[in-house]
């Protein structure tokens, strides 16, 4: 493609094209653009990729190629359910399939973005029942691939259905549809999507409580992903082993795992799944009795999340502070209820659903009265200037806490904390002098003689 498109926001380059080829270069401009788009959250991305896409579709009318205008289709589809726009995204779905009617990897990739788009709208029993209508497509499939998807997106639905019916015969089934597409990744040689699919393996076994073998899988995963030096994906599946950490009531492991974590995604620009695991963070600190710290790691989540306006994340970190800190200010308490509430109407989760009500007699007639939204979120989120106090004091504690377990040798404490003994003496000396008198004495090196200079 270098030799004919530069990237997104640029048009490809069409000069003396055959008309198929154009096509080929403009759908394949259009799915890089709307992929890349929604990795980098670039603006109007999805538009720009519709267009291009909708203009391959008319160079294959012009040479007649009825297949291609269908997956051509499919992707424009895609471009909608990246923007939530179900309903339109489910229409294209369907015409799309009506042209491809012979069996293949076409129909079979058209079908698997159907049952992608029925799962965000949480409508389980559909996508099953695409799949199982059409299990057939998938056994003729000679793409380990696809068929590796096919097994994962079953299990995904299983999974969801034992949510939602609290059944753990479906869990089951979902591990063993999980193994069948680790297999299958295995023969199609797709070592990330295997590591994918052994996190959510290791996730479902978190749910089944078999929390050894939901660590071996989990450990699997990171293993993968360091081979491929993917440290986001690394950071992600050190998030999920925090959870299994916390379902055994290991909190102190689970708090220094998603500490590094959401350092690393932080790094990395994952802003999205950085919040996700400060309130995995927030859960094992305010299960150790750290309320204060607890609640910081919160509403640092809370503040990340609507940085990007993932208004879901900032509503599911506001709801479980409310559920693990039970010493919250009423005032707290009842703006983080009402924002949660806000933030998470658009949810079809009835998890989430139930979690709130649980919730709701543990916020009645603490504050008379409803805020306004502003009034809850400035209640809702430390003040900066707070927020940089808290901070710091969390910093000071930590640090103490490393000097104490040192001995006060700061080379040691600086190992413990994961940073460099420079590093460490710097922050000690300009923003916690009073950690001096805990640290051992500097021993000053003896000069080893005088420099002669040269010449």
């Amino acid at each position: 493609m270098g030799r004919f498109w530069r990237g997104v926001g640029k048009r490809p380059n069409l000069e003396g094209l055959h008309a198929s080829v154009a096509a080929e270069v403009l759908l394949c401009a259009g799915i890089l653009t709307g992929w890349i788009g929604s990795k980098k959250q670039i603006e109007k991305a999805q538009e720009t990729a519709k267009d291009l896409i909708t203009e391959s579709i008319t160079y294959y009318e012009s040479v007649s190629d009825v297949t291609k205008v269908a997956a051509a289709r499919t992707e424009i589809a895609y471009c909608y359910w990246r923007e939530g726009e179900l309903n339109e995204a489910r229409t294209m779905l369907h015409e799309a399939l009506k042209k491809l009617t012979t069996a293949g990897n076409t129909r079979a990739r058209t079908l698997l973005k159907l049952t992608t788009v029925e799962c965000s709208a949480a409508r389980y029993p559909e996508a099953l029942r695409i799949l199982n209508d059409n299990t057939a497509v998938f056994q003729k499939l000679n793409n380990h691939g696809t068929k590796g998807v096919y097994h994962s997106e079953r299990a995904i639905i299983f999974r969801n259905l034992a949510k939602s019916e609290r059944r753990d015969e479906y869990l089951r089934r979902a591990v063993g549809e999980f193994e069948k597409a680790d297999r299958e990744f295995k023969l199609a040689r797709n070592v990330v999507f295997r590591a994918d699919v052994k996190n959510n393996l290791g996730m479902v076994l978190l749910n089944l409580s078999r929390f050894k073998e939901a660590h071996k899988y989990l450990n699997e995963a990171r293993r993968l992903s360091v081979s491929f030096k993917d440290k986001a994906r690394t950071a992600q599946y050190d998030e999920s082993s925090a959870q299994v950490f916390i379902a055994e009531r290991k909190f102190k492991e689970a708090e220094a795992v998603t500490r590094r974590a959401a350092s690393a995604l932080a790094k990395a620009g994952h802003q999205c799944m950085m919040a996700e695991a400060l309130i995995t963070q927030g859960i094992a600190l305010a299960r150790l009795g750290k309320t204060d710290r607890a609640q910081l790691i919160f509403q640092k989540a809370i503040e990340t999340a609507l940085r990007i306006d993932a208004l879901n994340i900032a509503g599911l970190a506001t709801l479980t502070m409310i559920e693990e800190i039970d010493d919250l200010s009423p005032a707290t308490l009842q703006a983080g209820y009402q924002q949660a509430r806000e933030w998470l109407s658009t949810s079809q989760s009835q998890e989430l659903k139930l979690r709130l009500a649980d919730v709701a007699g543990k916020v009645t007639a603490s504050v008379p009265g409803e805020l306004s939204s502003e009034e809850a979120t400035e209640i809702l989120l430390t003040k900066p200037s707070q927020l940089q106090e808290r901070i710091l004091n969390y910093e000071g504690a930590l640090i103490k806490q490393a000097l104490t377990q040192a001995n006060g040798r700061v080379t040691h404490a600086a190992s413990l904390l994961g940073m460099s003994y420079q590093a460490l003496c710097y922050i000690i000396e300009t923003r916690h002098r009073d950690l001096l008198k805990e640290r051992s004495p500097v021993r000053r090196r003896g000069r080893k003689g005088p420099q002669v200079p040269l010449g």
